[in-house]
């Protein structure tokens, strides 16, 4: 990937002084982030990876924004690119310190896109991923908004499998693991009350209380969502599905 005049400057001066410290790009890069600039962001990250490769917040944050990126091309196979990329940034960030919430995250994100794109016992395996490393995180972290996200979406995905994806499943687990809307709203919930700005889990929320016959916590829920600023280079995107699933409940 070429990187812009911008980033090379401070890359090379950062070299010079110390091939550790990496804070001040890693603040630039959040900044991009924060800024809505994603793909800046993500080049941004990759730039601090190739001066010092095992990074574990750059890592982090590049399997998060390779992921995020992917969900936007039009393919699966285009998808399953970007997302196998996350998942190896992802796991390079989990060998590097495995006592790290965010490296769990990680793979449970990576795991969860994937999912999205596969078929079969892959897909099971994918959907095993998501729950073990979203259950990793918040051992180790109880409060990480992210992984009560993905674990109210494995819920969701676990209690609407298909007959043959559920067999596979089955195998995986060595039985059907338990999974319902009701927990599925719970995590979801928990997830908003630690980030009341993450605009996919309004999303899931809502779709989630439409599912469980609750069309007036669903309303209520996409209210809020549709007049919510946008934190990510998605929630516009989301902000607009709100708004469609928003006006076919009124």
């Amino acid at each position: 990937m070429k990187y812009s005049l911008s980033f090379f400057i401070p890359l090379l001066f950062a070299g010079i002084l110390s091939a550790q410290d990496m804070t001040p790009l890693l603040d630039e890069a959040a900044k991009l982030e924060k800024n809505l600039q994603e793909k800046e962001a993500l080049e941004a990250y990759q730039a601090i990876l190739k001066i010092q490769p095992d990074n574990v917040i750059a890592l982090c944050k590049a399997a998060e924004l390779t992921g995020r990126t992917g969900s936007r091309l039009k393919s699966n196979d285009q998808k399953n690119a970007y997302y196998a990329a996350a998942k190896t940034y992802a796991e390079k960030a989990l060998s590097q310190k495995q006592n790290y919430a965010d490296a769990y995250y990680a793979m449970a994100f990576a795991a969860m896109k994937l999912a999205t794109v596969t078929k079969g016992k892959e897909k099971a395996a994918n959907l095993r991923d998501m729950k073990f490393y979203s259950d990793s995180a918040l051992l180790f972290n109880p409060s990480h908004a992210g992984a009560w996200y993905i674990s109210g979406k494995w819920n969701t995905e676990i209690y609407n499998l298909n007959t043959a994806e559920k067999a596979a499943i089955k195998v995986l687990f060595g039985g059907m693991p338990k999974a319902s809307l009701e927990t599925a709203i719970l995590h979801f919930e928990k997830a908003r009350t630690i980030n009341p700005w993450m605009l996919v889990n309004y999303l899931d929320l809502a779709q989630t209380y439409v599912q469980d016959h609750r069309t007036d916590k669903a309303i209520e829920v996409l209210n809020k969502m549709v007049k919510m600023p946008p934190r990510t280079g998605d929630d516009e995107s989301l902000k607009t599905e709100g708004r469609t699933l928003l006006a076919s409940l009124q």
